[in-house]
């Protein structure tokens, strides 16, 4: 090959890496998630949703800042599973306080007006859920955040909700009960949502 030949591959080889380093959009924290071809349940989050298999209850959860990866999958996952027993069963205690005063002193022009407004809320979920797995994982490329997907069967869960011990009588036959329901009026509100 000559010297100009060389040359002239040198300087088309550098425009081909040239542009394509222009065409690469660098991914940062503050990237729309999707942009970042995310899987879709990333996107619509938890619910409840009909399908192929049936009907079936979806958590979605994530974890981030945690540099080892085995606790920071475990997180993602826990919560995840903790996001389906929230659609079971939830406990939500509120304490509101609301104070209001005016103070005149003497002249009824003058007055003092103050306000105090407070809340407190506080959720807690304890539920033992059989056949709830997690079907499926996608970390964010830029910020390291890890989301799980948490699946339950509804009819994997009936099947196996007779073996559960641990749960409290009257919550077991409420579910029992009122499972296929409550997966109705799920369905019914995301779809709701989504046309929105």
């Amino acid at each position: 090959m000559n010297r100009m030949a060389r040359l002239t591959f040198i300087l088309l080889l550098g425009l081909v890496l040239i542009a394509g380093c222009a065409g690469t959009k660098k991914i940062t924290a503050t990237t729309p998630i999707q942009e970042l071809k995310a899987p879709e349940w990333v996107l619509k989050g938890s619910g409840a949703f009909g399908g192929e298999r049936g009907k079936v209850f979806y958590g979605v959860a994530s974890a981030t800042g945690i540099k080892n990866y085995s606790l920071l999958r475990a997180a993602a996952d826990n919560r995840a599973r903790n996001d389906v027993a929230k659609i079971f069963q939830f406990y939500t205690a509120s304490l509101m306080k609301d104070y209001m005063a005016s103070t005149m002193a003497g002249d009824v022009k003058v007055t003092a007006e103050e306000q105090l407004v407070e809340q407190a809320i506080k959720t807690v979920t304890s539920m033992t859920l059989p056949g709830v797995e997690i079907v499926d994982h996608w970390q964010h490329p830029a910020t390291g955040e890890l989301y799980a997907l948490a699946r339950l069967d509804l009819g994997a869960f009936k099947d196996n909700f007779e073996k559960v011990k641990e749960l409290d009588a009257k919550v077991k036959d409420y579910i029992r009960k009122n499972a296929e329901r409550l997966h109705e009026e799920l369905e019914k509100e995301e779809k709701k949502l989504r046309s929105e």
